[in-house]
């Protein structure tokens, strides 16, 4: 399915892009998320590190490593395999997939969302609550049928997308963390850890959003900083800073053809792969980038994304990415014979295991991705109880509903630890974000119908304003966005 209806995912992508770059850099990226007086609630950086840490699980700790080291056995635009422009490939390839178009595929719930409960005023708890077509009193038993859809469509892609990762990334921890402990690596050790897991996440989930899921995020941030510069420290910093300059370069170079590449390849399917997974994702980040930007503009909003976002993955992909690349091209480990011989988990463990400290190093590693597990979940909870809620009234979801879908998810995940195969888990994120291409569609129309009858009243005074004060010649009122063209008011019409 991902092969004959990938240019369908490749699609979205695109006009998903490019309309919401327009829309940032438009006028209409002034408009607040917000009452015109609205301050930020959270700093620059602390909003950056929860929609980093929430929206980014344990899976890019994981990805970072063993993604390149497939790129390299068939690069993209028919580059030699091992060569070296194979190598750099690899870098961009996974920056790629992480990279500006991903972050975006956010966004569309994120700026709807956003929009209609602190600009409008209006409840949204249901991503059916944020698109105008289904408002009105007309056809309202097909108009009920479809928003019912939608937030079907909505659960299971959530479901999908963050059962999936979990599934993906227990078995690699609990392989990392028999290594550098020497307990026995297999099903007891996993199950230990889900239910290390459930206690992280019952007592981020008690907590809340305030207290509980922006502290996490602070301490997994700093954690992960730490993480990188120490393989930075300890690694061939040289080779790696080398290695992503030239990366980057080749990023800027190929970004349009990787985009629209619908030729059918190995690199096409990891994209696939991809999108099917960060659109399973864009209901629940949505709400959750939502509900934390009041008081920013939709263009730092979305220049926000993009800057933490891209810098954050892009960071990963260059240092642990960079790190087992170079053990790969000086001849220290075989890594790609042992992926594709044993799998992504034991070439981790043994990627880390070749640091200094080797046990205290891999135990750090360990703690990082419990502690992304426990932020994404988490949040990935918060939200999907607000979806099944009753009218909330600006409370927060009972406790009871947000554990019981933490419950959901850790018995999803589990039957995937017990069917394996990561193969398994890429055909399920494909399917859980197919549903979802439809659902972006119609979020970007509502954005579009939205945003331009706001009608947001503008002061422009007349060119002759001083830094004392205003001229004496008269002062407009500009109204954005009247019904056809601009509406020139005067003050005294106002009054009127």
């Amino acid at each position: 399915m991902n092969l004959k209806l990938g240019w369908m995912y490749l699609g979205i992508y695109i006009i998903n892009f490019v309309f919401l770059i327009g829309l940032a850099f438009s006028r209409y990226g002034k408009i607040k998320i917000g009452k015109p007086d609205d301050k930020p609630v959270y700093s620059g950086f602390k909003w950056g590190a929860m929609v980093f840490a929430t929206a980014i699980d344990a899976s890019i700790m994981m990805l970072s490593i063993t993604d390149p080291l497939t790129v390299i056995q068939n690069p993209p635009f028919h580059i030699k395999a091992y060569s070296h422009a194979a190598y750099i490939s690899a870098t961009m390839m996974g920056q790629f997939n992480w990279g500006p178009m991903a972050w975006m595929m956010f966004a569309p719930a994120a700026v709807l969302i956003g929009y209609l409960l602190y600009r409008k005023g209006q409840p949204v708890q249901k991503l059916s609550d944020g698109i105008s077509m289904l408002d009105g009193d007309k056809h309202q038993s097909l108009k009920k049928f479809f928003a019912g859809l939608i937030n079907i469509l909505v659960v299971i892609g959530i479901i999908g997308g963050v059962g999936s990762s979990i599934g993906m990334e227990v078995p690699i921890t609990a392989k990392a963390f028999s290594s550098a402990t020497g307990l026995k690596y297999g099903l007891p050790l996993e199950m230990a850890l889900f239910i290390v897991l459930f206690g992280l996440f019952a007592v981020t989930v008690f907590k809340g959003l305030n207290g509980g899921i922006d502290r996490l995020s602070q301490v997994h941030i700093w954690l992960a900083i730490g993480f990188l510069v120490l393989i930075l420290f300890f690694g061939p910093a040289r080779y790696i800073i080398g290695n992503e300059a030239q990366s980057l370069g080749m990023l800027v170079q190929k970004f349009v053809p990787m985009a629209t590449n619908t030729h059918p390849s190995a690199t096409q399917q990891d994209t696939i792969f991809y999108w099917g997974w960060w659109l399973s994702y864009m209901p629940v980040m949505g709400l959750f980038i939502a509900k934390i930007s009041r008081g920013r503009t939709i263009r730092q909003m979305l220049m926000g994304m993009l800057m933490y976002g891209f810098t954050g993955c892009a960071l990963f992909y260059a240092v642990m990415g960079g790190y087992a690349l170079w053990l790969q091209q000086n001849g220290v480990i075989n890594l790609v014979h042992m992926l594709n011989t044993q799998g992504q988990a034991a070439v981790i463990a043994t990627v880390i295991g070749t640091l200094p400290m080797k046990q205290i190093m891999t135990l750090l590693y360990c703690l990082s991705c419990f502690i992304f597990l426990a932020t994404t979940i988490s949040g990935s909870a918060y939200i999907l109880s607000s979806f099944t809620s009753t009218p909330l009234k600006h409370r927060e979801p009972t406790r009871f509903n947000r554990m019981t879908w933490v419950v959901v998810f850790m018995i999803f995940a589990i039957s995937l630890v017990l069917v394996g195969g990561f193969k398994v888990i890429q055909t399920i994120s494909v399917m859980a974000g197919f549903p979802l291409i439809g659902v972006c569609a119609v979020i970007l129309l509502s954005i579009r119908r939205l945003v331009k009858h706001d009608h947001e009243l503008v002061f422009t005074p007349s060119s002759e304003v001083t830094d004392m004060g205003m001229a004496h010649q008269p002062v407009t009122v500009e109204r954005k966005s009247a019904i056809h063209g601009k509406l020139i008011l005067s003050p005294t019409q106002l009054a009127n």
